[in-house]
């Protein structure tokens, strides 16, 4: 019996249709990255675990798909914590390599290990895969592409302007209505020692940064598990629900951090790239929200959420300000600031609102009849120089019947026919047929090509 395909659930299969529209996103999301000034790079889909393990807090640390060592993988292993099923224990054992994360830790590596050969501060860009062992669900896929962009080497405030830029410039072009979400680590950690508990910074902000997903009680449910006291709970509670404009919330926040040293130059922060962004006048909101804290624990200033506005969907971009992540493989003081837009949501939330343009360039454009012989070989001319034009067009393979070609035509959405028999040929004309109109006439290749063009 014939063994039933499928594939890994939280992966998908792209039709051409969909690669099509994918590609749209990539060539937009890329066309700005390269006008701003950032190369790309490519890093291996797989690292060593070392390299990943404890750069994404605990609960990061259990979405990592671990590879199995090549060959035998139990012939090191513990014979005791075999026989205990004791799995977490065993892991350095059998397995020294995982499948990438996401881009951010593995381009720290890259950085420390090409340090001499790059210049800085160093911008690049990079689009590839990424997994995640996690539940699959609308939008949570455990194979998706991310689009990133990070310059590191520099402490200016001025690149986080930039990647704002680059945010507004993005979904300007893909015609998305979106909101950016900025705070930053260091008023969060403000926010903890006001509370009286600044150990516990990395419990706080993964706990805030479920707010939308879990809900407020939730929240404070996770807060009390952690061991915050309940009078630290009730004074979080008006931080995290400040409102109004974003200078009202730096005002209040101001007064709410007086007394910490970090929490105030968080602000300070935040103060100067609202300066910036208010020179630029730039189409993209951008909203103050306190209780976007990013679950990654390597970031250490300004934090970036992107949400779509007219799709209920999670965040489709975000990054932050990390300073000293290559500081873990050996090179110290070396600060970065990057964001990465999450191509599979964006195809998502465009194809929901229909947002890809019906004429992406890609497709063929004109397919030629073939009715074989002579007229086969004189199709075979025209077809050259109509390429040479830049049109997309194909000769179809076969003398099959014409209904068999029209209806090839048709499923494939080719605009236009292109008709060459006998007559044709001793005019040296060809008959082009609008497939949406109908519309047939007599066209020389140059009128031809002409009219192709002006579609």
């Amino acid at each position: 019996m014939a063994q039933k395909p499928g594939i890994p659930k939280g992966t998908r299969d792209f039709t051409p249709v969909e690669m099509v529209k994918r590609n749209y996103i990539f060539d937009t999301v890329r066309s700005v990255f390269q006008k701003y000034g950032y190369l790309p790079i490519e890093t291996p889909a797989m690292e060593n675990l070392s390299t990943l393990m404890g750069k994404y807090g605990e609960e990061g640390d259990k979405l990592l798909f671990k590879i199995l060592n090549s060959g035998d993988y139990l012939k090191k292993a513990d014979a005791q914590l075999l026989a205990e099923k004791q799995s977490n224990k065993l892991m350095n054992q059998i397995s020294e390599k995982g499948l990438r994360y996401d881009l951010t830790v593995p381009f720290a590596r890259f950085v420390v290990q090409h340090q001499n050969e790059i210049t800085f501060p160093f911008k690049r860009y990079q689009i590839q895969p990424v997994w995640r062992a996690d539940r699959p669900q609308k939008g949570r896929y455990r194979e998706f592409f991310q689009c990133d962009v990070d310059v590191v080497g520099s402490n200016s405030l001025l690149n986080e302007v930039e990647l704002i830029q680059i945010v507004d410039e993005v979904y300007r072009m893909l015609n998305i209505n979106v909101v950016l979400k900025l705070n930053n680590r260091k008023v969060l950690s403000g926010i903890a020692e006001v509370l009286g508990a600044a150990d516990k910074i990395i419990d706080i902000t993964v706990a805030i940064d479920k707010l939308d997903k879990i809900g407020l009680e939730k929240v404070n449910e996770e807060l009390v598990s952690k061991g915050l006291s309940q009078e630290a709970i009730d004074t979080l509670q008006p931080i995290i629900n400040l409102s109004g404009t974003n200078d009202e919330k730096l005002v209040e926040l101001k007064a709410v951090l007086a007394n910490s040293e970090i929490g105030m130059k968080g602000i300070e922060e935040l103060e100067k790239v609202f300066v910036y962004l208010k020179a630029l006048h730039l189409d993209l909101e951008v909203e103050l929200d306190l209780t976007l804290a990013r679950g990654l624990n390597y970031y250490t200033g300004a934090i970036f959420e992107v949400k779509a506005r007219d799709v209920a969907i999670g965040s489709i971009t975000g990054g932050g300000r990390y300073d000293d992540l290559t500081g873990i493989f050996g090179l110290k003081d070396v600060s970065g600031v990057g964001i990465s837009f999450g191509a599979d949501r964006i195809y998502d939330v465009m194809n929901q609102l229909e947002l890809f343009p019906k004429n992406d360039g890609v497709r063929t454009q004109a397919l030629f009849i073939n009715f074989g012989g002579e007229d086969e070989l004189y199709a075979l001319e025209v077809l050259k120089s109509v390429r040479a034009a830049g049109i997309n067009s194909e000769l179809y393979p076969d003398n099959a019947k014409m209904k068999k070609q029209m209806t090839y035509a048709n499923k494939n959405e080719i605009p236009f026919v292109i008709l060459i028999g006998e007559k044709e040929r001793q005019e040296q004309v060809v008959t082009l047929k609008n497939m949406e109109s109908g519309e047939q006439s007599s066209v020389s290749v140059e009128e031809l090509i002409k009219i192709i063009n002006n579609i």
